[in-house]
């Protein structure tokens, strides 16, 4: 894995004018706050960057893991099914982005950029993730925020692309840092109104943003998910088995938001042998034995 600071984005303007960089980077800022940023994002990034996948989400030991947005582009839209097999277990052990998260927190935000390919992630992590949805390397550019978390704006070349190459590289080097900052804008800017899918000229895109907000159930009685709406996982937990306790649901719906049963008896102010009990209890009424499963099955329904 390759880790290293940006470069200062002082070049001339008639030097930069007219390059791939410079366009993509006004064609995005025209999108921002928009339904069409999240899709357009790799049809901009294309002439730059060509990735399949882009995914931008907040993961760390003190806050709670956030999908906020991820399309793809030219393939079946796998990023949410990433996102879930992250959460089963990887998240916990990530050490993709050069520091651990058993490091002090940085006493002010710091920006890097990182670069790997699949053999480099450890077993479980490259199993889950990168190797069972055909994703084979990664290039982010994250901010270590003071309380330790990461927030990552990543994209993912998959299996069947050439490798990015230096000149690509370079290229994402120069707009990473505004890639950063807009994509921070669009987050805050983007209300409960934008939709969670578009259909692209260049391909077949999804996107899908998990921005906390309150949701209201669906023409189809069921709601879209959102990973920090406890709510909305327990209806969706209830419509898969009726006969979960409060408890069984207070616990699953976080064990879905990827606490652990630390966190979740400090969050409910419950042992972690009684946390244990009731995921069991949960667990045998719903007919399975993992967590991971337990995403299998809230996702799909």
């Amino acid at each position: 894995m390759r880790q290293w600071l940006p470069p200062s984005l002082q070049t001339a303007d008639r030097q930069v004018h007219n390059r791939p960089e410079s366009q993509t980077v006004a064609s995005l800022v025209h999108r921002l706050g928009e339904s069409g940023f999240v899709p357009g994002m790799l049809q901009d990034l294309e002439p730059v960057l060509p990735a399949a996948s882009w995914s931008v989400y907040r993961t760390g030991p003190r806050c709670k893991p956030t999908l906020f947005m991820s399309a793809s582009l030219g393939v079946p839209d796998t990023t949410r099914d990433c996102w879930w097999a992250y959460l089963s277990g990887p998240y916990r052990r990530d050490n993709t982005w050069g520091r651990s998260f058993d490091d002090a927190p940085l006493p002010e935000p710091e920006t890097r950029l990182c670069h790997l390919t699949a053999a480099e992630v450890d077993g479980e992590h490259r199993a889950r993730v990168y190797e069972a949805h055909g994703v084979s390397e990664r290039v982010s550019v994250v901010e270590y925020e003071s309380d330790g978390s990461v927030f990552a704006v990543n994209f993912y070349r998959h299996q069947h692309q050439r490798p990015f190459n230096d000149r690509q590289i370079g290229a994402f080097e120069s707009v990473a840092p505004v890639l950063l900052a807009l994509t921070r804008k669009h987050i805050d800017l983007s209300g409960p109104g934008l939709p969670r899918t578009a259909q692209g000229a260049g391909g077949s895109l999804t996107s899908s943003l998990g921005k906390p907000r309150s949701i209201e159930p669906t023409a189809t009685g069921l709601a879209p998910l959102a990973m920090d709406d406890l709510p909305v996982l327990r209806m969706r937990l209830l419509r898969l088995q009726a006969e979960l306790t409060d408890r069984e649901l207070d616990v699953c719906a976080r064990l879905l938001q990827g606490m652990t049963h630390e966190g979740i008896a400090s969050d409910l102010g419950l042992g972690v042998p009684t946390v244990k009990t009731y995921r069991n209890r949960a667990f045998a009424r719903l007919g399975i034995h993992f967590r991971n499963e337990l995403f299998a099955r809230v996702l799909g329904g």
